[in-house]
């Protein structure tokens, strides 16, 4: 085992996870659109001079900015919203287990829309069992007939789908760019999509915000945001695409970490039937008991020689 990309993931993680406990701090007293655009915003910023650091540029083509656009609208500025508006209605905890369906969404529509990656007949069952874990998790909130914690669910999941649409699309359109390009050109067109929609909220006429959410979203943008991509980067390049995709196994235990312990919120017995079922189907789709079953096979025939 390579322990410096087994610590590198541990690390990505670890930044990761707790980005819902500073959402769920950063709304307590910043509007979730303010919020959202201090994160891209600055972490535009730290993510150019890093590119610029490393003597990268952003690129030339129409097209590719096009791609671009399209996947900062649906991967950066939309779902960075919807995780920020709903965590104001579910707790960070729920909303770091729900995050986990990203897998289970971008394997179903990569059936659909790429060429090189479709279900087999373990994936459509790891996709079952994962949706299966999710409706755990969602049911409870209709059941109580709380509309704002239903709403809240249900855009946290729109969220992780359309995370699911632009791993697809970028996978198709964006592919072969050198490193951190795509994700600073996200943050930047993320940024001007959100500018005129914060000018709208008018966030200078709101009391000021506290301490405590002010660092939230310098949290969120430093290390959720910019640090991350560059440890996602690095890792990509050491480890690639099937050993970075085992970090969605690591999110939902630090986000569900930081929460109970931070915030005190409370483990719930269909959190962890429902995150199990999750984590379990992502393990499924991703082939990793088809890896341990195949790794034991030789050693039985050997034995058996």
């Amino acid at each position: 085992m390579n322990w410096k990309n087994l610590l590198l993931m541990i690390l990505l993680a670890a930044l990761w996870g707790p980005s819902f406990v500073f959402i769920k701090v950063g709304v307590e007293t910043i509007p979730p659109l303010t919020l959202v655009f201090g994160r891209v915003a600055l972490a535009a910023v730290l993510l150019y001079v890093v590119l610029r650091w490393q003597h990268g540029r952003l690129p030339d083509s129409r097209t590719i900015w096009k791609h671009i656009a399209v996947v900062a609208l649906i991967h950066n500025a939309i779902p960075f919203f919807l995780f920020a508006w709903g965590e104001q209605y579910v707790d960070s905890a729920l909303a770091s287990i729900l995050n986990g369906t990203i897998p289970l969404f971008t394997i179903l529509l990569a059936h659909f829309f790429t060429q090189d990656d479709h279900l087999t007949p373990a994936k459509v069952i790891g996709v079952l069992v994962g949706f299966a874990g999710m409706l755990v998790l969602v049911y409870p909130a209709f059941q109580d007939g709380v509309v704002a914690t239903a709403w809240g669910v249900l855009a946290l999941v729109l969220a992780s789908f359309l995370y699911g649409v632009a791993i697809v699309y970028g996978r198709n359109h964006l592919r072969g760019l050198p490193s951190l390009v795509a994700p600073t050109g996200q943050m930047m067109m993320a940024s001007l999509y959100l500018l005129p929609l914060v000018l709208l909220e008018r966030p200078w006429t709101l009391p000021a915000p506290s301490m405590p959410s002010i660092l939230s979203m310098l949290a969120l943008a430093v290390l959720g945001t910019a640090l991350a991509f560059i440890v996602y980067y690095k890792l990509l390049e050491r480890a690639g695409a099937s050993y970075l995709s085992m970090v969605a196994y690591m999110i939902p235990v630090f986000g569900i970490f930081f929460g109970v312990i931070l915030l005190d919120e409370q483990l719930t017995g269909e959190m962890i039937l429902g995150g199990a079922l999750i984590l379990f189907g992502v393990m499924i789709v991703n082939g990793l008991f088809n890896a341990v079953f195949a790794r034991r096979v030789p050693q039985q025939v050997g034995a058996g020689d």
